[in-house]
């Protein structure tokens, strides 16, 4: 079952995990939506640098540090996603009981292993 899926803090240089990650979903299916501070492309994924009103978004995975994540809680909440995932060094536990208020799933996670686990 394919889950769309947003990156937030996604980066085009390959060797970050943010890159590394939307390479991973898209191999096994995943739809996959990016927004980061630099506009460009991961194959034909879109980096967005604005905050689309995207549907059916089922997993957001954030690879943002804590300090930043506040001027996207209201955007996560407003897309409903099933889930939001922190990676490592994203670990937040104001958003994760801000999101659960809202009847968001929040996992602490690596994505990476998730994928490599057939647990994503």
């Amino acid at each position: 079952m394919t889950k769309r899926t947003l990156v937030i803090g996604a980066s085009m240089k390959a060797h970050r995990y943010s890159h590394i990650v939307i390479k991973r979903l898209i191999d096994k299916g995943h739809e996959v939506k990016a927004i980061g501070l630099r506009a460009g492309e991961i194959g034909q994924v879109e980096i967005r640098t604005d905050n689309p009103q995207f549907i059916g978004i089922d997993t957001v995975t954030l690879y943002i540090n804590p300090s930043r994540q506040p001027a996207y809680y209201e955007y996560i909440i407003s897309l409903q996603p099933k889930r939001v995932i922190f990676n490592p060094g994203t670990e937040n536990m104001e958003f994760v009981r801000l999101l659960r208020e809202h009847n968001i799933d929040a996992e602490i996670a690596c994505n990476l292993v998730l994928l490599a686990t057939d647990q994503y």
